[in-house]
C-alpha cells in the first residue's frame, strides 16, 4: 500500500490525496460505510458500490466469530466471499472486545465470552493480526486498548503504553502478502499521552496511523481539541485515518485538522430507524408530516431512492414495516456521505475548503 499526497488546502490542514492498494485506488478523505459481518445492512455489494463507496470496513471480532477466518479464507478471502471487488479495511476488534461486559484484560491480552456460546476466548496482538491476515483485508488495524471516557490520567498512561506494546507485537506477527498494517494512537483526552503515543509508534514506519479513543461519548468540542493536538505528529506522508466518526458535522471538523479517512454505522443504523440526512439537516419519515409528501428525501439528490420515490412513499414503507424502507433510505444516505465527501475532496483540490465548510453547515445547520 502506498500513499500519494496530492494537494493541502491552502487555508486549512485539509488534504487530497490517493491512497493505492491491490484491490484499486482510494481518493482521499474518504467515508468507508460499514459492513461489520461481511455485510452492509441492508444493502448489497452492487448496491454499496452504485453509491460511489471505494471502500468497505468489516469487523474481525464479529467475523472470528462467526464464521471464522478459517471459513473465510477457504472461500479465498473476504473479498471473495462477499463479492466485494474494491478494497477493505478489517478493523482489529479492539473497540468490541473492550466494550464487554465481564472482559478480563491482562498486560498480554484479553479474555472475553463468546456472545452466543458463553465460551471464554483470548484475544491478544498476534492472533488479532493472524485473524486479519487470513481475512485478507488490504488494511488490518494493530490490536489497542480502546481507553473509555472519562478516565483518569495513570490508567489512561499504563493504557496507551499496553497499545504501543501491543502494536510492536502485531508488526512482529505480520507476514508479507501485500496487506498493510496501521497503528492506532490512543490517549484518552490527554495532549501530552496522544503526543507520547503518535511520537513512538511513528518510529515503527507504518502505513498509516489512525487516531483511535474518540467516538465514546466525549462530544465533537473535545473530539475537535484530540485530533487538533494529534494530528501534527503523525506523519505526513501516510493516510490518517479518525476511527468510529461519522456526523458530517465531526467530519468537515477533522478533514479541517488533516484527517483523510473515517468509518461509522451511522448512516445504514439511522436509516434503518427512518433517519435520513439532507443538505437541510436530518428528517425523520416516519414523522405524520411526510404521510402526503410528495418530494424526494432531498431533491438536490441523485441517489437510486430521490430519482424515483417520495417522502410519502418511504413512511408509507415504515408504516407497512416493509423491508424495502430500510433499503431506499441506507441507498439514500450512504450516497449522501459519499457525496458529501466528493464535494470535499473536489473543494480542496480548487483550495476551497474553508468556503465549502461554511456554506454545508450553514444550510445543513439552519434552524
Amino acid at each position: 500500500m502506498e500513499f500519494t499526497l496530492l494537494k493541502k488546502d491552502p487555508g486549512t490542514l485539509a488534504r487530497l490525496g490517493i491512497v493505492h492498494t491491490t484491490h484499486g485506488d482510494i481518493q482521499t478523505p474518504v467515508f468507508m460505510p460499514v459492513a461489520t459481518h461481511g455485510a452492509m445492512k441492508p444493502l448489497t455489494p452492487a448496491q454499496i458500490s452504485d453509491t460511489g463507496a471505494q471502500i468497505i470496513l468489516s469487523n474481525t471480532y464479529h467475523l472470528h466469530l462467526q464464521p471464522g477466518e478459517g471459513l473465510v479464507k477457504k472461500a479465498g478471502g473476504l473479498h471473495k466471499f462477499m463479492a466485494w471487488n474494491g478494497p477493505i479495511l478489517t478493523d482489529s476488534g479492539g473497540f468490541q472486545v473492550f466494550s464487554l461486559p465481564n472482559k478480563r484484560i491482562t498486560e498480554e491480552g484479553v479474555f472475553f465470552k463468546h456472545e452466543i456460546t458463553g465460551a471464554e476466548i483470548y484475544l491478544d496482538p498476534a492472533a488479532a493480526t493472524k485473524i486479519q491476515q487470513d481475512l485478507g483485508a488490504d488494511i488490518i488495524m494493530a490490536f489497542d486498548e480502546c481507553i473509555p471516557y472519562p478516565c483518569d490520567k495513570s490508567y489512561a498512561e499504563k493504557s496507551t503504553k499496553k497499545t504501543i506494546r501491543w502494536l510492536k507485537e502485531c508488526q512482529n506477527a505480520m507476514v508479507d502478502n501485500h496487506q498493510a498494517l496501521f497503528a492506532i494512537v490512543q490517549g484518552s483526552v490527554y495532549k501530552d499521552l496522544r503526543e507520547m503515543c503518535a511520537k513512538e509508534m511513528r518510529k515503527l514506519d507504518l502505513p498509516g496511523y489512525a487516531i483511535g479513543g474518540v467516538s465514546v461519548g466525549e462530544g465533537l468540542e473535545l473530539l475537535k481539541q484530540i485530533v487538533g493536538f494529534t494530528t501534527p505528529h503523525l506523519p505526513e506522508n501516510k493516510p490518517r485515518y479518525l476511527m468510529g466518526v461519522g456526523l458530517p458535522e465531526d467530519i468537515l471538523e477533522s478533514v479541517e485538522r488533516g484527517i483523510d479517512m473515517f468509518d461509522c454505522v451511522i448512516p445504514t443504523r439511522y436509516a434503518r430507524s427512518a433517519t435520513l440526512f439532507t443538505r437541510r439537516g436530518k428528517i425523520r419519515v416516519t414523522n405524520k408530516n411526510y404521510k402526503r409528501d410528495f418530494f424526494p428525501v432531498d431533491p438536490s439528490c441523485s441517489c437510486y431512492t430521490c430519482q424515483n420515490f417520495t417522502r410519502a412513499y418511504l413512511h408509507h414503507l415504515f408504516a407497512a414495516n416493509e423491508v424495502l424502507s430500510a433499503v431506499l433510505s441506507a441507498i439514500h444516505n450512504v450516497h449522501f456521505y459519499q457525496t458529501m465527501m466528493k464535494e470535499i475532496r473536489y473543494a480542496i483540490g480548487e483550495g476551497t475548503f474553508s468556503a465549502y465548510k461554511s456554506s454545508f453547515l450553514s444550510e445543513y445547520q439552519r434552524p
